[in-house]
Protein backbone atom coordinates (compact mmCIF):
# COMPACT_ATOMS: atom_id res chain seq x y z
CA UNK A 1 0.00 0.00 0.00
CA UNK A 2 1.50 3.11 -1.00
CA UNK A 3 2.31 6.10 1.81
CA UNK A 4 1.28 9.41 0.80
CA UNK A 5 2.96 10.86 3.94
CA UNK A 6 6.15 9.90 1.79
CA UNK A 7 7.49 13.79 0.38
CA UNK A 8 4.05 15.28 1.73
CA UNK A 9 4.87 19.07 1.30
CA UNK A 10 4.46 21.77 4.77
CA UNK A 11 3.00 24.39 2.26
CA UNK A 12 -0.69 23.96 1.48
CA UNK A 13 0.56 26.10 -1.77
CA UNK A 14 2.99 23.52 -3.41
CA UNK A 15 0.08 20.94 -2.44
CA UNK A 16 -2.14 22.06 -5.28
CA UNK A 17 1.31 22.97 -7.46
CA UNK A 18 2.09 19.17 -7.19
CA UNK A 19 -0.89 18.20 -8.71
CA UNK A 20 -0.07 20.29 -12.01
CA UNK A 21 2.80 17.82 -12.15
CA UNK A 22 1.86 14.93 -10.75
CA UNK A 23 -1.93 14.62 -11.95
CA UNK A 24 -1.34 16.61 -15.17
CA UNK A 25 -3.99 14.77 -17.06
CA UNK A 26 -6.75 14.92 -14.45
CA UNK A 27 -9.08 17.74 -13.33
CA UNK A 28 -12.38 19.46 -12.39
CA UNK A 29 -15.51 19.86 -13.96
CA UNK A 30 -18.32 22.42 -12.62
CA UNK A 31 -21.86 22.76 -13.64
CA UNK A 32 -23.71 25.43 -14.86
CA UNK A 33 -26.59 26.70 -12.14
CA UNK A 34 -29.17 24.53 -13.95
CA UNK A 35 -26.58 20.96 -13.90
CA UNK A 36 -26.93 20.91 -17.45
CA UNK A 37 -23.88 22.03 -19.20
CA UNK A 38 -20.04 21.61 -18.15
CA UNK A 39 -16.89 22.85 -18.47
CA UNK A 40 -13.22 20.71 -17.89
CA UNK A 41 -10.01 22.36 -16.51
CA UNK A 42 -6.91 20.33 -15.62
CA UNK A 43 -4.94 20.67 -12.36
CA UNK A 44 -2.46 22.17 -14.65
CA UNK A 45 -4.64 24.99 -16.08
CA UNK A 46 -5.96 25.56 -12.85
CA UNK A 47 -2.74 26.19 -11.41
CA UNK A 48 -1.81 28.76 -14.03
CA UNK A 49 -4.90 30.37 -13.35
CA UNK A 50 -4.13 30.89 -9.58
CA UNK A 51 -0.73 31.69 -9.90
CA UNK A 52 -1.91 34.70 -12.49
CA UNK A 53 -4.60 35.50 -10.37
CA UNK A 54 -1.74 36.03 -7.31
CA UNK A 55 0.04 38.49 -8.84
CA UNK A 56 -3.04 40.33 -10.35
CA UNK A 57 -4.66 40.57 -6.47
CA UNK A 58 -1.15 41.83 -5.73
CA UNK A 59 -1.14 44.42 -8.39
CA UNK A 60 -4.59 45.55 -6.53
CA UNK A 61 -2.66 46.16 -3.15
CA UNK A 62 -3.72 42.95 -1.41
CA UNK A 63 -0.95 41.78 1.21
CA UNK A 64 0.39 39.05 2.77
CA UNK A 65 -1.31 37.80 5.58
CA UNK A 66 -4.48 39.63 4.29
CA UNK A 67 -7.75 38.44 5.10
CA UNK A 68 -9.87 38.84 1.69
CA UNK A 69 -13.50 37.34 1.62
CA UNK A 70 -14.81 34.90 -1.33
CA UNK A 71 -18.42 35.28 -1.76
CA UNK A 72 -19.08 33.81 -4.90
CA UNK A 73 -20.89 30.44 -6.28
CA UNK A 74 -19.33 27.60 -6.77
CA UNK A 75 -17.74 28.55 -10.54
CA UNK A 76 -13.94 28.97 -11.67
CA UNK A 77 -14.48 32.53 -10.69
CA UNK A 78 -14.63 30.67 -7.36
CA UNK A 79 -11.69 28.48 -7.37
CA UNK A 80 -9.84 31.94 -9.28
CA UNK A 81 -10.21 33.77 -6.53
CA UNK A 82 -9.71 31.42 -3.55
CA UNK A 83 -6.59 29.91 -4.76
CA UNK A 84 -5.34 33.44 -6.33
CA UNK A 85 -5.40 34.84 -2.89
CA UNK A 86 -3.75 32.02 -1.15
CA UNK A 87 -0.71 32.05 -3.57
CA UNK A 88 -0.26 35.29 -3.24
CA UNK A 89 0.04 35.04 0.86
CA UNK A 90 -3.49 36.37 1.82
CA UNK A 91 -5.99 34.62 3.35
CA UNK A 92 -8.85 33.36 1.94
CA UNK A 93 -11.81 33.50 3.43
CA UNK A 94 -14.71 31.67 1.83
CA UNK A 95 -18.60 32.87 2.39
CA UNK A 96 -21.74 32.33 1.56
CA UNK A 97 -22.62 35.89 0.19
CA UNK A 98 -26.53 36.17 -1.14
CA UNK A 99 -27.62 33.92 -3.20
CA UNK A 100 -31.26 32.34 -3.75
CA UNK A 101 -30.87 30.11 -0.82
CA UNK A 102 -31.51 32.63 1.36
CA UNK A 103 -32.31 36.68 1.76
CA UNK A 104 -29.83 38.92 0.16
CA UNK A 105 -30.14 41.56 2.92
CA UNK A 106 -29.50 39.39 5.72
CA UNK A 107 -26.14 37.93 4.27
CA UNK A 108 -25.16 41.18 2.81
CA UNK A 109 -25.21 41.98 6.29
CA UNK A 110 -23.46 39.05 7.86
CA UNK A 111 -20.68 39.41 5.19
CA UNK A 112 -20.51 43.37 5.89
CA UNK A 113 -20.20 42.18 10.01
CA UNK A 114 -17.78 39.70 9.18
CA UNK A 115 -15.81 41.97 7.25
CA UNK A 116 -15.61 44.37 10.01
CA UNK A 117 -14.85 41.62 12.88
CA UNK A 118 -11.63 40.02 10.68
CA UNK A 119 -10.38 43.66 9.19
CA UNK A 120 -10.94 42.64 5.68
CA UNK A 121 -10.68 45.55 3.40
CA UNK A 122 -11.55 43.27 0.79
CA UNK A 123 -14.44 40.62 -0.91
CA UNK A 124 -14.64 39.25 -4.05
CA UNK A 125 -17.85 38.85 -5.44
CA UNK A 126 -20.23 39.90 -8.00
CA UNK A 127 -20.98 43.24 -9.42
CA UNK A 128 -24.96 42.83 -8.46
CA UNK A 129 -23.64 42.14 -5.12
CA UNK A 130 -22.27 45.56 -4.56
CA UNK A 131 -25.31 46.88 -6.45
CA UNK A 132 -27.09 45.55 -3.41
CA UNK A 133 -25.11 46.32 -0.94
CA UNK A 134 -25.08 49.68 -1.70
CA UNK A 135 -28.79 49.84 -1.97
CA UNK A 136 -28.64 48.40 1.69
CA UNK A 137 -26.06 50.94 2.81
CA UNK A 138 -23.49 48.26 3.60
CA UNK A 139 -20.86 50.31 3.15
CA UNK A 140 -17.89 48.33 4.15
CA UNK A 141 -18.81 45.12 1.95
CA UNK A 142 -19.99 47.73 -0.80
CA UNK A 143 -16.56 49.54 -0.79
CA UNK A 144 -14.48 46.63 -0.68
CA UNK A 145 -16.14 44.49 -3.50
CA UNK A 146 -13.56 43.28 -6.47
CA UNK A 147 -15.22 41.65 -9.13
CA UNK A 148 -14.09 38.91 -11.10
CA UNK A 149 -13.80 41.11 -14.52
CA UNK A 150 -12.14 43.59 -12.50
CA UNK A 151 -9.89 41.09 -10.93
CA UNK A 152 -9.13 39.60 -14.33
CA UNK A 153 -8.43 43.20 -16.18
CA UNK A 154 -5.85 44.25 -13.25
CA UNK A 155 -2.54 43.91 -14.71
CA UNK A 156 -0.25 40.97 -13.19
CA UNK A 157 2.54 42.70 -11.08
CA UNK A 158 5.86 41.27 -13.26
CA UNK A 159 7.85 39.16 -11.43
CA UNK A 160 5.51 38.43 -8.45
CA UNK A 161 6.94 36.44 -5.76
CA UNK A 162 4.85 35.06 -2.54
CA UNK A 163 6.25 35.16 0.01
CA UNK A 164 7.71 31.54 1.89
CA UNK A 165 6.03 30.59 4.50
CA UNK A 166 6.26 27.89 7.25
CA UNK A 167 4.15 24.74 7.86
CA UNK A 168 2.92 26.56 11.37
CA UNK A 169 1.43 29.60 9.61
CA UNK A 170 -2.20 30.54 8.91
CA UNK A 171 -3.01 29.72 5.33
CA UNK A 172 -7.18 30.43 5.13
CA UNK A 173 -9.53 31.51 7.36
CA UNK A 174 -12.76 29.01 7.72
CA UNK A 175 -15.78 30.73 9.03
CA UNK A 176 -18.10 29.23 11.81
CA UNK A 177 -20.99 29.51 13.78
CA UNK A 178 -20.29 32.07 17.27
CA UNK A 179 -22.40 32.67 20.32
CA UNK A 180 -23.90 35.66 18.98
CA UNK A 181 -24.93 34.29 15.48
CA UNK A 182 -21.67 35.92 13.65
CA UNK A 183 -19.72 33.34 12.07
CA UNK A 184 -15.93 33.07 13.94
CA UNK A 185 -13.23 32.97 11.46
CA UNK A 186 -11.00 29.79 12.06
CA UNK A 187 -7.14 29.81 11.30
CA UNK A 188 -6.04 26.82 9.95
CA UNK A 189 -2.16 26.47 9.31
CA UNK A 190 -0.19 25.06 6.57
CA UNK A 191 0.20 21.89 8.29
CA UNK A 192 -3.53 21.06 9.12
CA UNK A 193 -4.52 21.91 5.89
CA UNK A 194 -1.99 19.48 3.99
CA UNK A 195 -1.84 16.79 6.98
CA UNK A 196 -5.92 16.55 7.31
CA UNK A 197 -6.62 15.63 3.36
CA UNK A 198 -3.68 13.25 3.23
CA UNK A 199 -4.84 11.47 6.42
CA UNK A 200 -8.00 11.52 5.16
CA UNK A 201 -7.05 9.14 2.24
CA UNK A 202 -6.18 6.52 5.19
CA UNK A 203 -9.45 7.16 6.52
CA UNK A 204 -11.76 6.31 3.68
CA UNK A 205 -10.48 3.19 3.21
CA UNK A 206 -13.92 1.30 4.53
CA UNK A 207 -14.83 -1.68 2.11
CA UNK A 208 -12.03 -0.59 -0.46
CA UNK A 209 -9.25 -1.86 2.29
CA UNK A 210 -6.91 0.73 0.42
CA UNK A 211 -6.58 4.68 0.76
CA UNK A 212 -8.58 6.19 -1.86
CA UNK A 213 -5.28 7.45 -4.02
CA UNK A 214 -5.25 3.92 -4.67
CA UNK A 215 -8.83 2.51 -6.00
CA UNK A 216 -11.07 6.55 -6.74
CA UNK A 217 -11.50 7.77 -10.13
CA UNK A 218 -14.03 10.14 -8.94
CA UNK A 219 -15.27 12.18 -6.48
CA UNK A 220 -18.70 13.79 -7.18
CA UNK A 221 -19.49 16.52 -5.03
CA UNK A 222 -22.60 19.32 -4.41
CA UNK A 223 -21.48 21.09 -1.36
CA UNK A 224 -20.72 24.43 -1.15
CA UNK A 225 -17.48 25.53 -0.86
CA UNK A 226 -17.68 28.05 1.71
CA UNK A 227 -18.37 24.60 3.70
CA UNK A 228 -15.29 23.07 5.34
CA UNK A 229 -16.61 19.29 4.21
CA UNK A 230 -16.51 20.94 1.03
CA UNK A 231 -13.81 23.13 0.79
CA UNK A 232 -11.32 20.11 2.73
CA UNK A 233 -12.77 17.15 1.58
CA UNK A 234 -13.91 17.85 -1.78
CA UNK A 235 -11.12 20.56 -3.03
CA UNK A 236 -8.20 19.61 -1.39
CA UNK A 237 -8.57 16.14 -1.11
CA UNK A 238 -8.25 16.11 -4.74
CA UNK A 239 -5.46 17.74 -5.44
CA UNK A 240 -3.46 15.50 -3.65
CA UNK A 241 -4.68 12.38 -4.78
CA UNK A 242 -4.83 13.30 -8.43
CA UNK A 243 -9.00 12.00 -9.07
CA UNK A 244 -11.46 13.53 -11.34
CA UNK A 245 -13.37 15.63 -9.75
CA UNK A 246 -17.31 16.80 -10.29
CA UNK A 247 -18.54 20.00 -8.64
CA UNK A 248 -22.48 20.49 -8.62
CA UNK A 249 -24.63 23.20 -7.03
CA UNK A 250 -25.70 23.13 -3.90
CA UNK A 251 -29.00 24.74 -5.17
CA UNK A 252 -28.62 22.11 -8.64
CA UNK A 253 -28.67 19.05 -5.83
CA UNK A 254 -31.75 20.60 -3.73
CA UNK A 255 -33.88 20.79 -7.32
CA UNK A 256 -32.53 17.38 -8.96
CA UNK A 257 -30.89 15.45 -6.32
CA UNK A 258 -31.11 12.33 -8.89
CA UNK A 259 -28.47 14.02 -11.02
CA UNK A 260 -25.63 13.80 -8.06
CA UNK A 261 -26.85 9.69 -7.87
CA UNK A 262 -26.33 9.59 -12.20
CA UNK A 263 -22.58 11.51 -11.99
CA UNK A 264 -21.67 9.01 -9.56
CA UNK A 265 -23.17 5.99 -11.40
CA UNK A 266 -21.16 7.28 -14.17
CA UNK A 267 -17.41 8.19 -14.12
CA UNK A 268 -15.57 4.77 -12.92
CA UNK A 269 -15.11 4.24 -9.11
CA UNK A 270 -16.71 7.15 -7.28
CA UNK A 271 -17.48 8.40 -3.84
CA UNK A 272 -18.79 11.03 -2.12
CA UNK A 273 -19.42 12.92 0.99
CA UNK A 274 -22.46 14.62 2.46
CA UNK A 275 -24.89 15.17 4.95
CA UNK A 276 -27.80 12.87 6.39
CA UNK A 277 -30.33 15.39 4.44
CA UNK A 278 -29.02 14.31 1.16
CA UNK A 279 -29.21 10.99 1.06
CA UNK A 280 -32.70 11.76 2.76
CA UNK A 281 -33.76 14.02 -0.34
CA UNK A 282 -32.64 11.44 -2.40
CA UNK A 283 -34.88 9.27 -0.93
CA UNK A 284 -38.02 11.61 -0.88
CA UNK A 285 -37.50 12.92 -4.41
CA UNK A 286 -36.65 9.77 -5.79
CA UNK A 287 -38.28 8.79 -9.43
CA UNK A 288 -37.30 5.23 -10.79
CA UNK A 289 -37.05 6.70 -14.42
CA UNK A 290 -35.18 9.52 -13.49
CA UNK A 291 -32.01 6.07 -12.88
CA UNK A 292 -32.70 4.10 -15.94
CA UNK A 293 -29.16 3.21 -16.67
CA UNK A 294 -27.55 3.74 -14.03
CA UNK A 295 -25.13 1.56 -11.87
CA UNK A 296 -24.76 2.62 -8.64
CA UNK A 297 -22.49 0.02 -7.62
CA UNK A 298 -19.82 2.04 -8.93
CA UNK A 299 -20.99 4.68 -6.07
CA UNK A 300 -18.26 2.84 -3.92
CA UNK A 301 -18.27 4.78 -0.70
CA UNK A 302 -21.26 7.45 0.63
CA UNK A 303 -19.95 9.70 3.75
CA UNK A 304 -22.42 11.10 5.88
CA UNK A 305 -21.22 13.81 8.19
CA UNK A 306 -21.80 16.98 8.78
CA UNK A 307 -24.74 16.54 11.22
CA UNK A 308 -26.18 13.46 13.08
CA UNK A 309 -26.47 10.40 10.78
CA UNK A 310 -29.57 8.64 11.05
CA UNK A 311 -29.79 4.88 10.74
CA UNK A 312 -33.18 4.93 9.08
CA UNK A 313 -32.16 7.60 6.36
CA UNK A 314 -29.18 4.56 5.64
CA UNK A 315 -31.75 1.84 5.72
CA UNK A 316 -34.50 3.97 3.60
CA UNK A 317 -31.21 4.92 0.84
CA UNK A 318 -30.43 1.43 0.67
CA UNK A 319 -33.76 0.19 0.43
CA UNK A 320 -34.25 2.60 -2.32
CA UNK A 321 -31.45 2.36 -4.66
CA UNK A 322 -29.98 -1.33 -4.00
CA UNK A 323 -31.89 -2.27 -7.11
CA UNK A 324 -29.10 0.12 -9.49
CA UNK A 325 -26.18 -1.18 -7.29
CA UNK A 326 -25.56 0.99 -3.93
CA UNK A 327 -24.89 -2.18 -1.29
CA UNK A 328 -25.25 -0.81 2.59
CA UNK A 329 -21.64 -1.57 3.02
CA UNK A 330 -20.82 1.75 0.66
CA UNK A 331 -21.42 3.54 3.65
CA UNK A 332 -18.75 5.25 5.87
CA UNK A 333 -20.26 7.28 8.69
CA UNK A 334 -17.16 10.10 9.67
CA UNK A 335 -17.03 12.93 12.16
CA UNK A 336 -15.38 16.48 11.36
CA UNK A 337 -15.44 19.94 12.38
CA UNK A 338 -13.81 23.30 11.06
CA UNK A 339 -11.78 23.26 14.18
CA UNK A 340 -9.91 19.98 13.53
CA UNK A 341 -9.13 21.56 9.65
CA UNK A 342 -12.00 18.90 8.74
CA UNK A 343 -11.78 15.20 9.41
CA UNK A 344 -11.37 13.51 13.04
CA UNK A 345 -12.77 9.98 12.34
CA UNK A 346 -13.64 7.40 9.85
CA UNK A 347 -15.77 4.63 9.93
CA UNK A 348 -13.16 1.95 8.78
CA UNK A 349 -14.30 -1.43 9.09
CA UNK A 350 -16.64 -1.56 5.85
CA UNK A 351 -19.49 -2.76 7.27
CA UNK A 352 -22.04 0.17 6.86
CA UNK A 353 -23.77 2.06 9.40
CA UNK A 354 -23.23 0.17 12.79
CA UNK A 355 -25.25 1.46 16.05
CA UNK A 356 -25.36 0.79 19.86
CA UNK A 357 -28.25 1.61 21.66
CA UNK A 358 -28.33 5.82 22.75
CA UNK A 359 -27.39 5.53 26.28
CA UNK A 360 -29.58 6.26 29.49
CA UNK A 361 -30.26 9.81 29.38
CA UNK A 362 -29.31 10.52 26.02
CA UNK A 363 -30.97 14.05 25.22
CA UNK A 364 -34.71 13.30 24.22
CA UNK A 365 -34.40 16.33 21.42
CA UNK A 366 -32.66 14.11 18.86
CA UNK A 367 -35.17 11.33 19.42
CA UNK A 368 -32.00 8.52 19.76
CA UNK A 369 -32.94 5.13 20.44
CA UNK A 370 -29.85 4.14 18.65
CA UNK A 371 -26.50 5.89 17.88
CA UNK A 372 -24.38 5.81 14.93
CA UNK A 373 -20.27 5.01 15.32
CA UNK A 374 -18.30 7.44 13.35
CA UNK A 375 -15.39 5.63 13.87
CA UNK A 376 -11.68 5.74 14.97
CA UNK A 377 -9.26 8.95 14.68
CA UNK A 378 -7.35 9.58 11.67
CA UNK A 379 -3.48 9.59 11.70
CA UNK A 380 -2.22 11.36 14.31
CA UNK A 381 -5.24 12.58 15.55
CA UNK A 382 -6.09 12.22 19.78
CA UNK A 383 -9.95 11.72 21.26
CA UNK A 384 -10.78 11.85 24.86
CA UNK A 385 -13.81 12.07 26.78
CA UNK A 386 -14.24 14.64 29.75
CA UNK A 387 -16.57 15.52 32.63
CA UNK A 388 -18.17 18.94 33.25
CA UNK A 389 -15.18 18.87 35.96
CA UNK A 390 -12.75 18.31 33.00
CA UNK A 391 -11.78 14.30 34.04
CA UNK A 392 -11.03 12.28 31.60
CA UNK A 393 -13.67 9.54 31.12
CA UNK A 394 -13.84 5.92 30.79
CA UNK A 395 -14.81 4.06 27.78
CA UNK A 396 -18.23 3.66 27.34
CA UNK A 397 -19.56 7.14 29.71
CA UNK A 398 -20.84 9.87 27.84
CA UNK A 399 -19.17 13.53 28.02
CA UNK A 400 -17.78 16.28 25.58
CA UNK A 401 -15.59 14.63 23.07
CA UNK A 402 -12.33 16.66 22.87
CA UNK A 403 -9.54 16.58 20.36
CA UNK A 404 -5.89 17.17 19.58
CA UNK A 405 -3.26 16.54 16.47
CA UNK A 406 -1.85 18.41 13.88
CA UNK A 407 -5.04 19.40 11.78
CA UNK A 408 -6.24 21.68 15.58
CA UNK A 409 -6.74 25.28 14.22
CA UNK A 410 -4.58 27.80 15.68
CA UNK A 411 -7.28 29.96 17.22
CA UNK A 412 -10.24 32.07 16.41
CA UNK A 413 -8.90 35.21 13.91
CA UNK A 414 -9.33 37.89 16.48
CA UNK A 415 -11.28 36.57 19.11
CA UNK A 416 -8.89 35.24 22.35
CA UNK A 417 -11.46 35.35 24.72
CA UNK A 418 -13.44 32.53 22.16
CA UNK A 419 -10.23 30.89 21.45
CA UNK A 420 -9.57 30.14 25.17
CA UNK A 421 -12.61 28.80 26.13
CA UNK A 422 -12.38 26.20 23.53
CA UNK A 423 -8.69 25.31 22.87
CA UNK A 424 -7.56 24.10 26.22
CA UNK A 425 -3.85 23.58 26.32
CA UNK A 426 -3.18 21.31 23.47
CA UNK A 427 -7.09 19.83 23.52
CA UNK A 428 -9.88 21.66 21.44
CA UNK A 429 -13.51 20.68 23.70
CA UNK A 430 -16.17 20.38 20.91
CA UNK A 431 -19.08 20.48 22.81
CA UNK A 432 -20.27 17.82 21.05
CA UNK A 433 -21.37 15.06 23.37
CA UNK A 434 -20.46 11.20 22.58
CA UNK A 435 -19.05 8.09 23.98
CA UNK A 436 -15.98 5.86 23.11
CA UNK A 437 -16.55 2.11 22.28
CA UNK A 438 -13.65 -0.12 21.51
CA UNK A 439 -11.96 3.15 20.78
CA UNK A 440 -15.13 4.08 18.08
CA UNK A 441 -16.49 7.65 18.75
CA UNK A 442 -20.09 7.65 19.52
CA UNK A 443 -22.18 10.40 19.49
CA UNK A 444 -25.10 11.52 21.26
CA UNK A 445 -25.71 15.16 21.38
CA UNK A 446 -24.31 18.91 22.06
CA UNK A 447 -23.01 20.83 25.04
CA UNK A 448 -23.86 24.13 22.91
CA UNK A 449 -26.53 25.13 21.60
CA UNK A 450 -26.06 25.16 18.26
CA UNK A 451 -28.43 23.74 15.62
CA UNK A 452 -27.18 21.71 13.03
CA UNK A 453 -29.61 21.38 10.15
CA UNK A 454 -28.73 20.26 6.46
CA UNK A 455 -25.06 20.01 7.72
CA UNK A 456 -25.01 23.96 8.42
CA UNK A 457 -24.03 25.13 12.49
CA UNK A 458 -26.84 27.90 13.02
CA UNK A 459 -26.90 29.95 16.06
CA UNK A 460 -30.25 29.79 17.83
CA UNK A 461 -29.96 33.39 18.46
CA UNK A 462 -30.42 33.78 14.64
CA UNK A 463 -33.73 32.42 14.58
CA UNK A 464 -34.64 34.22 17.54
CA UNK A 465 -33.90 37.61 16.77
CA UNK A 466 -35.96 36.93 13.53
CA UNK A 467 -39.00 35.87 15.92
CA UNK A 468 -38.41 39.11 17.99
CA UNK A 469 -38.81 41.13 14.90
CA UNK A 470 -42.16 39.62 13.83
CA UNK A 471 -43.55 40.05 17.72
CA UNK A 472 -41.90 42.74 19.40
CA UNK A 473 -40.09 40.53 21.62
CA UNK A 474 -36.33 40.46 22.68
CA UNK A 475 -36.71 42.07 26.40
CA UNK A 476 -39.03 40.38 28.99
CA UNK A 477 -40.77 38.62 26.03
CA UNK A 478 -38.22 35.64 24.68
CA UNK A 479 -38.65 33.65 22.29
CA UNK A 480 -36.19 30.22 22.28
CA UNK A 481 -35.10 28.06 19.19
CA UNK A 482 -34.07 24.24 19.28
CA UNK A 483 -33.96 21.47 16.70
CA UNK A 484 -35.47 18.16 17.52
CA UNK A 485 -34.47 15.18 15.47
CA UNK A 486 -37.92 13.35 13.12
CA UNK A 487 -36.62 10.16 12.23
CA UNK A 488 -34.60 10.24 8.75
CA UNK A 489 -35.56 13.62 8.31
CA UNK A 490 -32.43 14.34 10.87
CA UNK A 491 -32.75 17.62 13.07
CA UNK A 492 -35.60 20.12 12.11
CA UNK A 493 -35.86 23.61 13.90
CA UNK A 494 -38.25 24.84 16.53
CA UNK A 495 -39.75 27.52 17.99
CA UNK A 496 -41.38 28.45 21.55
CA UNK A 497 -42.06 32.22 21.72
CA UNK A 498 -43.74 34.09 24.58
CA UNK A 499 -47.04 35.72 24.36
CA UNK A 500 -49.80 37.83 26.08
CA UNK A 501 -53.45 36.14 26.35
CA UNK A 502 -55.11 39.35 24.67
CA UNK A 503 -52.82 38.22 21.47
CA UNK A 504 -54.61 35.17 21.12
CA UNK A 505 -56.43 35.49 17.91
CA UNK A 506 -53.75 36.46 16.67
CA UNK A 507 -51.14 33.45 16.87
CA UNK A 508 -51.90 32.03 13.77
CA UNK A 509 -51.01 35.00 11.85
CA UNK A 510 -48.52 35.45 14.02
CA UNK A 511 -46.85 31.99 13.37
CA UNK A 512 -47.19 32.60 9.44
CA UNK A 513 -45.53 36.14 9.60
CA UNK A 514 -42.28 34.83 11.39
CA UNK A 515 -42.11 31.42 9.21
CA UNK A 516 -41.91 33.88 6.21
CA UNK A 517 -39.48 36.05 7.69
CA UNK A 518 -37.22 33.05 8.86
CA UNK A 519 -37.43 31.63 5.74
CA UNK A 520 -36.49 34.22 3.60
CA UNK A 521 -33.45 35.06 5.95
CA UNK A 522 -32.44 31.92 6.51
CA UNK A 523 -33.80 29.87 3.29
CA UNK A 524 -34.77 27.58 6.65
CA UNK A 525 -38.08 26.41 6.97
CA UNK A 526 -39.15 26.11 10.62
CA UNK A 527 -40.74 22.84 11.40
CA UNK A 528 -42.75 24.09 14.06
CA UNK A 529 -43.83 27.57 15.94
CA UNK A 530 -45.77 27.31 19.43
CA UNK A 531 -46.40 29.87 21.94
CA UNK A 532 -46.70 29.93 25.77
CA UNK A 533 -47.43 32.56 28.46
CA UNK A 534 -44.93 35.67 28.92
CA UNK A 535 -42.29 33.96 31.60
CA UNK A 536 -42.80 30.47 30.71
CA UNK A 537 -40.02 29.87 29.06
CA UNK A 538 -37.41 28.45 31.37
CA UNK A 539 -34.16 30.69 32.91
CA UNK A 540 -31.62 30.06 35.09
CA UNK A 541 -31.04 32.74 38.61
CA UNK A 542 -29.13 34.76 36.19
CA UNK A 543 -31.58 35.09 33.70
CA UNK A 544 -29.96 32.74 30.79
CA UNK A 545 -32.76 30.85 29.00
CA UNK A 546 -32.59 27.28 29.17
CA UNK A 547 -32.85 26.02 25.82
CA UNK A 548 -32.17 22.39 26.43
CA UNK A 549 -35.46 22.27 29.34
CA UNK A 550 -37.11 23.80 26.60
CA UNK A 551 -36.31 21.36 23.87
CA UNK A 552 -37.20 18.52 26.42
CA UNK A 553 -40.15 20.15 27.61
CA UNK A 554 -41.73 20.29 24.56
CA UNK A 555 -40.57 16.64 23.21
CA UNK A 556 -42.31 14.92 26.36
CA UNK A 557 -45.62 17.19 25.85
CA UNK A 558 -45.05 19.06 29.32
CA UNK A 559 -44.73 22.77 27.49
CA UNK A 560 -47.97 24.69 28.46
CA UNK A 561 -48.99 26.07 25.11
CA UNK A 562 -51.64 28.41 24.41
CA UNK A 563 -53.79 29.18 22.10
CA UNK A 564 -55.52 25.55 21.78
CA UNK A 565 -52.09 24.54 19.95
CA UNK A 566 -51.63 20.67 19.69
CA UNK A 567 -47.30 20.17 20.29
CA UNK A 568 -45.53 18.62 17.50
CA UNK A 569 -43.10 16.85 20.21
CA UNK A 570 -45.78 13.69 20.00
CA UNK A 571 -44.25 13.09 16.35
CA UNK A 572 -41.31 13.49 17.50
CA UNK A 573 -41.60 10.94 20.35
CA UNK A 574 -43.08 8.24 17.53
CA UNK A 575 -40.82 9.14 14.68
CA UNK A 576 -37.60 8.78 17.34
CA UNK A 577 -36.54 5.33 16.57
Amino acid sequence: MSDIFTGLPNDLRELVRRAAIDHADHGITIFDGRGRRSERRSYSELVELATTAAARFDALGVGPGEPVMVALPTSWEWLEAWLGLLFCGALPVASSGATGLAAAETQLGKVDQVMGAIGARHVVTSEGFRDQAVAGDFTRAADGVITPDELRSATPTLGFNPPTVSADEVAFLQLTSGSTGLPRAVMITHRGAVHNPAASTEGLSGQMHAPVQDWADCMVSWLPLYHDMGLIGCLLLPFLVGYELRLLRPQTFLARPMLWLRELGSNGRTFSPAPNFGYQLCVERFKPQQLEGVDLSNFKIANPGAEMVRPETADAFVEAFSPYGFTPEAFLPCYGLAEATLAVTFDQEGKGVRTLPAPEGTDAGFAMTEVVSVGRPIRDTRLKIVAPDGRELGGDAVGEVCINGPGIFAGYYRDEEATAESLIGDWYHTGDLGFLHDDELYLTGRIKDVLIVRGHNLMPDEIERLADGVTGGGGLRRSAAFSVARGAAGEEPVLVVEADPGELDRLDQTAREIKIQVGRALGLPLADVVFVRRGRIPRTTSGKMQRSEVRKRYVDGTLEVIGGQKLEGENVRKQGG
